[in-house]
């Protein structure tokens, strides 16, 4: 199915890349499907881009000049403005280790070079529709001091707030609203990414250990089922 820009609304795109090639075939691809594509070639410039311009999504490279792509990221989820932007991290290696890097430091999805356009276009359209998702579930989850607001995506235990990426904060969700059911790996990717989108099941143990950390006392609600996936245990006060 064909997505005209009218029907997308313009959505804005930064995308943070050093190499003008590149830049050239992501935007190019990307304004076909309807977007608003703004370019940055270094980790200040796009840092700087994403506070002043809030764009709906980044494509932020590793390799940058000066300040790297994770550098970037992290100072973009200590920003009051953008720190719910999705994220996609690009990068030229194929190493788990920079896949694990990148959610472990708040992105929410990463695609490695040599991409295909197609692919990329694929994961852009499925960051944006579980953003919008999110935008439309107006009920407020609550549990054993837990509360999750999907209006504003914010989560606080016991009043505190808790900090979490957009994947984390999509997981908790599919997790708290589906309580006592055993989760897949893979039903937890196709809820968060999207049906078709090629993500390890790796990366779901990275979100979910992260996830696990930041919900201090309530961390073990969030269960293993050895060899089969997730689930949620409403915890009592």
């Amino acid at each position: 199915m064909i997505v005209t820009a009218a029907k997308m609304i313009e959505k804005k795109i930064l995308v943070v890349e050093d190499d003008p090639d590149i830049r050239e075939l992501v935007g190019y691809n990307l304004r076909k499907e309807g977007y608003k594509v703004l370019f940055a070639s270094s980790g200040v410039d796009g840092l700087e881009m994403a506070i002043f311009e809030r764009p709906d999504l980044i494509l932020l490279d590793i390799m940058l000049p000066g300040m790297d792509g994770f550098q970037v990221c992290r100072e973009i989820r200590r920003s009051d403005v953008v720190s719910k932007t999705p994220i996609i991290m690009m990068t030229a290696k194929s190493d788990e280790r920079d896949m694990v890097s990148s959610l472990d430091i708040g992105a929410d999805d990463y695609i490695t070079k040599p991409f295909g356009v197609r692919v990329l276009v694929a994961r852009v359209r499925a960051k944006l529709r579980a953003a919008a998702s999110l935008k439309s579930d107006k009920d407020i989850v609550e549990a054993g001091g837990l509360k999750i607001d999907p209006r504003s995506y914010s989560v606080t235990i016991d009043d505190k707030p808790v900090d979490l990426t957009l994947t984390e904060f999509r997981i908790l969700m599919l997790l708290t609203k589906n309580p006592g059911w055993v989760l897949s790996r893979y039903e937890i990717i196709d809820a968060v990414h999207g049906q078709h989108i090629v993500v390890t099941d790796r990366s779901v143990d990275v979100q979910i250990f992260g996830l696990r950390q930041k919900l201090g006392r309530l961390r073990n609600s969030i269960e293993t089922i050895r060899g089969v996936g997730y689930k949620f245990t409403t915890p009592s006060n």
